[in-house]
């Protein structure tokens, strides 16, 4: 009796967790088909007229289009430093390995804000100002330990047998990589790739520090339009967002599935 009891409190208060950290999204979510100008309840009908304002206002489209172009940018550098750091730390030994590792992970360590700070700092003792490179070079090093990480794991579990019959076979190791580990691997690759755009896509703190004047982002757009007022197209670029940074990662999950099941077979 007593067991069951426990059971059952664990279970309401998982539930009532989920539902304090879900219920403000579902509520934003709503309101954005709300056909009421003030975004409040009680919902007066639905309308998708807050999603065309949003295809219609020029900042916003701008700032997708900057968000997608540094997400894109941070996944393909990342991923592509991520497999090389992976494939050097799991396959070779060199002195300071472990150091090495540990730096390339310790932004994940490192409360945002400071890692933000400090790089703007740095940067700006170097003579270096603000540009869409810098926040390229942040992105780039905030994500890289999640691209590290993933690929990592799927390569320690990648026999080395396979690499070393494919060598013995005349392959070079370029030409290894690209016949048999990268195909092996490509699943963790693209999860990594995933992570990193959702990532970079939706960061706000390390943005705001780096990003040059007249450069905004989805996240920095959405945080100057809430310094005036509380507008429905808030609501629906919120929603908008929501999706983008969920279906992505569930799509890639998908593919990395069947990628998996085509490496088992």
């Amino acid at each position: 009796m007593t067991r069951n009891a426990s059971w059952i409190a664990i279970t309401g208060v998982t539930i009532l967790v989920y539902l304090l950290m879900f219920a403000p999204v579902a509520v934003v979510m709503l309101l954005s088909f709300n056909d009421s100008q003030f975004g409040a309840f009680p919902i007066e009908g639905f309308s998708l007229r807050w999603f065309v304002a949003l295809w219609e206002n020029e900042a916003v489209l701008r700032a997708f289009r900057v968000s997608l172009l540094l997400g894109a940018l941070t996944a393909v550098i990342s991923t592509t430093l991520g497999v090389l750091a992976a494939l050097a730390i799991v396959r070779y030994d060199f002195p300071g390995k472990r150091l090495v590792s540990t730096a390339l992970i310790a932004p994940i360590l490192i409360p945002e804000v400071v890692l933000a700070v400090a790089l703007l700092l740095f940067l700006r003792w170097l003579g270096i100002p603000r540009s869409f490179v810098l926040l390229l070079a942040g992105h780039v090093i905030f994500t890289l330990p999640f691209v590290i990480l993933v690929v990592q794991a799927r390569l320690v579990g990648v026999r080395r047998e396979f690499e070393e019959a494919a060598l013995s076979l005349g392959a070079n190791p370029i030409q290894t990589f690209f016949s048999v580990t990268l195909p092996l691997i490509m699943p963790a690759v693209l999860a990594g790739m995933l992570f990193a755009f959702t990532i970079s896509f939706d960061d706000i703190t390390g943005t705001l520090f780096w990003k040059p004047g007249g450069v905004e982002t989805v996240p920095t757009q959405i945080f100057a339009m809430l310094r005036h007022s509380i507008s429905p197209e808030i609501n629906a670029l919120g929603t908008v967002m929501v999706v983008i940074t969920v279906v992505l990662p569930l799509l890639g999950l998908a593919l990395a599935r069947r990628l998996a099941a085509r490496t088992r077979m």
